[in-house]
């Protein structure tokens, strides 16, 4: 099973995006579960939502506590919260950010994981008009850990925004280009 926490700020789009990747995965054929946690936070305050994803059910029902992959959708994040608390050793941080994933290692306090960066912000602004980076940052994700393939994740995608689907199809396939890994 692959553990993923997404950290973000209301209304940036964690929540839809571990939706998104959730049934990309059942489209496959795996299970999956994806849930947020958050009380009644307000537009930009710190969000949390997870997914799961495994060839066997999944019989947990908790939060998840020592995930596997955390994506930053805000980079401000780092400081105002514990984004690698809990994350496994040999793990994988994607950052939105336009700093090589190399020279977030001391920041995040951890040397034992890889990290991947791509400029979601920049990439949405330009594709998308708005700063709101969930779909792209799928992309980096994907680049970093192919944990669904490409086709039922654009899939679903088209379906939660239809009416912006090339735009938001056109910026996941652009991060996924771009983005950077360093292991």
């Amino acid at each position: 099973m692959v553990e993923i926490r997404f950290h973000g700020r209301g209304g940036q789009g964690a929540v839809t995006s571990a939706e998104l990747l959730a049934q990309a995965a059942i489209e496959e054929g795996r299970y999956a579960q994806a849930f947020p946690a958050f009380g009644a936070e307000r537009r930009g305050a710190p969000v949390l939502a997870f997914t799961r994803i495994s060839d066997e059910m999944i019989k947990l029902r908790t939060g998840v506590y020592h995930p596997d992959v955390v994506l930053i959708l805000d980079p401000s994040l780092v400081k105002a919260v514990p984004v690698t608390g809990g994350l496994k050793e040999g793990g994988l941080v994607v950052l939105n950010s336009k700093r090589a994933p190399g020279d977030w290692k001391e920041e995040l306090g951890r040397d034992d994981v890889a990290v991947a960066s791509v400029d979601a912000t920049a990439i949405a602004l330009k594709e998308l008009g708005v700063p709101i980076t969930n779909v792209i940052m799928l992309g980096a994700l994907l680049k970093a850990k192919l944990l669904v393939g490409i086709g039922p994740l654009e899939e679903f995608i088209a379906q939660r925004f239809p009416r912006i689907a090339g735009k938001e199809i056109r910026a996941f396939r652009r991060a996924y280009k771009e983005a950077r890994v360093e292991g």
